[in-house]
């Protein structure tokens, strides 16, 4: 029986409640969201998007060198500042309009005719209300941690007794994600009683490698990339290489614990020595008795000290055996965990073995032949596989021995995020769910034109579309738009704390769309200039790298030519800069509109015990932050 009841989840209704009146703010934001920066120039998406009004004239009277642009980067500067503020209270205050999701609702912060924004203040409120922290539909992390508690047993895998750090071979972005979706999964995992793990998108093998090690659970990672295998192969040379450093480090812990107790202060009174004489009877933590100094007590006869002397020896020896016997048992553990290739065989270490204590020639033989051993079998606790994933998959033919499981996903990419959710619902081995999508871009649309689909999606199974999945939205026939997508890919709060985006490429991308079209007339492309930024030295090299990449005659344009260019819209640059900061600040709204989607989803089903939104990362970390979660009904529930 499960432990504690599971904290309370968003009815359907609140969840599609979110849902509408975000679509509805989305549907006029709509034409920002489409937008291309590499259109800015060549489109006018300035002077058609934005309307010039008297908050801007306001600004310019109190600073008439201020142009425009300036003056709605200094506005949305201390709406970054508004950004984090209690949302709720101002609106209460001032904004009590935007609980409503009428057509007339927006018309104070767009023009209802020409449909231009034309209040950046009430803009960027709207867009903070229309975010998931402010809509009150997710679950915080804490209540779902507190809840399932009483159901884990608090397993303690090698990562930790040996003292193996996951930022020791992840990077920061990774490690802080494969811990803390990793303690979720072990949470869910006991609470419905599996110990089959599903990893979706598997890639390298990060998140699988260490449920399987720190929690004890029977992973398969399944991915569809072929080069991620050699991906896995590096993880496995990079534990190689460290491999010893771990073993090392792991026996001087042990040897460091002793040192520890052992070092006790000499004892000057009499009247301690007693007590202090029966406690190293008892005390197994020295290395030796002379390492410490003891005054007999009164009446403690020769005898006596070396029968104490002798006997503290031996508890001694007993103690150190042993420490090194689990030591041991932790190496093997590990041992049964990597694949053959992943350790050396101790025979060839630098280390004379005639010279090694009796404890590690022992410790070293048997991990010398586990390690052979295990060359004749795979482990049983990973399994990485290889198999391209859709909704239609059945499971059962790509994992032979299928069992009661939950399935994940960590940054599942485009449709894979939703097709996780349908093979969820449809397999009844299936019990719980924990999947964290990105790549919103790679999502394929049910609604988008058949020009864009053919496009980018041709390989699309009829009618399974990675959006929409709930019905309201399909009923609305939604659309976001690849723009749009690629937009909710933006990460507002890491720009909030100073990471801002790449103007200077921007730029120079939305002038050469300007010079491609004017001397070349070429509107469309189906090639990518790609990073020539990183790669050029100056705009010039920029434009002739990037021409020859789109297979274009630079050689009738001369660099007086493009440098004119240059020249022509480089004080427009805080143009493009502010109007990519309104779509940073539209990018939450978006991401909201895809997750309620998902969630929206899995209440429409009918055995689903419990479903949520969860904040499982840092965003400034890991920009793609939250999981959807749900528990299929079981007997218990």
């Amino acid at each position: 029986a499960m432990a504690r009841p599971l904290p309370p989840e968003p009815s359907l209704a609140a969840a599609l409640g979110a849902l509408r009146s975000t679509a509805a703010f989305l549907s006029r934001a709509l034409p920002l969201c489409r937008a291309h920066a590499v259109e800015f120039y060549t489109r006018g998406l300035w002077e058609r998007l934005l309307k010039k009004t008297n908050e801007f004239s306001h600004l310019w009277k109190q600073n008439k060198s201020l142009l425009l642009p300036d003056a709605m980067y200094l506005l949305l500067v201390v709406l970054y500042q508004l950004y984090y503020r209690d949302v709720r209270q101002h609106f209460q205050k001032s904004f009590i309009f935007l609980c409503y999701t009428d057509d007339e609702t927006f018309s104070d912060v767009f023009c209802g005719n020409s449909k231009k924004l034309i209040n950046v203040h009430l803009f960027a409120l709207a867009a903070k209300y229309y975010s998931l922290s402010s809509l009150g539909v997710c679950t915080p992390l804490e209540d779902i941690l507190e809840a399932m508690r009483g159901s884990s047993q608090g397993t303690t895998g090698m990562f930790t007794v040996t003292g193996i750090k996951t930022d020791e071979f992840m990077n920061n972005k990774k490690s802080h994600e494969v811990q803390m979706m990793s303690e979720l999964v072990d949470k869910i995992a006991n609470y419905c009683g599996v110990k089959q793990v599903i990893d979706i998108g598997s890639g390298k093998g990060y998140l699988s490698s260490f449920l399987s090690m720190q929690y004890n659970l029977k992973v398969y990672g399944i991915d569809s990339s072929n080069s991620n295998t050699y991906g896995a192969h590096e993880r496995n040379r990079k534990l190689k290489k460290h491999w010893k450093a771990y073993q090392r480090r792991g026996r001087a812990n042990l040897k460091g614990q002793r040192w520890e107790k052992a070092n006790v202060q000499p004892v000057e009174r009499e009247t301690e020595c007693t007590s202090i004489s029966e406690k190293l009877l008892n005390d197994s933590g020295l290395q030796s008795q002379d390492q410490v100094t003891i005054q007999p007590p009164c009446g403690f006869t020769e005898t006596a000290a070396s029968e104490t002397s002798k006997q503290t020896q031996v508890d001694l020896v007993a103690r150190t055996r042993s420490d090194e016997s689990k030591l041991s048992e932790e190496v093997l553990a590990i041992l049964d965990i990597l694949p053959a290739d992943a350790v050396e065989d101790f025979s060839s270490s630098r280390c004379n073995y005639g010279e090694l204590c009796e404890e590690e020639k022992v410790q070293r033989k048997m991990a010398s032949l586990k390690a052979k051993a295990s060359k004749s079998s795979e482990s049983n606790l990973y399994f990485p596989l290889t198999s391209c994933i859709t909704a239609e998959t059945e499971l059962s033919d790509v994992i032979t021995d299928l069992e009661d499981c939950m399935m994940v996903g960590l940054h599942t990419c485009g449709d894979l995020a939703a097709n996780t959710l349908r093979i969820f619902t449809a397999k009844p081995e299936i019990k719980a769910v924990c999947s964290v999508g990105c790549c919103y871009h790679l999502l394929s649309e049910q609604f988008e034109t058949q020009e864009v689909f053919f496009l980018h999606f041709t390989d699309c199974p009829e009618e399974v579309w990675g959006f929409p999945m709930c019905q309201y939205l399909k009923d609305k026939g939604w659309c976001c738009g690849r723009n749009a997508r690629m937009s909710a890919c933006l990460a507002l709060e890491r720009v909030a704390v100073g990471q801002m985006l790449p103007m200077e490429s921007l730029f120079y991308r939305a002038v050469l769309q300007v010079i491609i079209e004017e001397i070349y007339g070429v509107t469309k492309s189906n090639r990518h200039v790609g990073k020539t930024f990183s790669k050029s030295t100056s705009f010039i090299d920029y434009v002739r790298k990037s021409l020859k990449k789109l297979e274009l005659d630079d050689s009738k344009l001369p660099d007086s030519c493009i440098m004119d260019y240059y020249e022509k819209y480089k004080h427009r640059m805080n143009e493009l800069e502010a109007f990519n900061m309104l779509k940073v600040v539209l990018a939450p709204c978006i991401e909201v509109l895809i997750l309620l989607d998902r969630l929206c989803y899995l209440k429409e089903q009918d055995d689903i015990a419990w479903s949520g939104l969860v904040k499982l990362f840092d965003p400034v970390k890991s920009p793609r932050c939250y999981a959807v979660i749900a528990l299929k009904k079981q007997p218990c529930f």
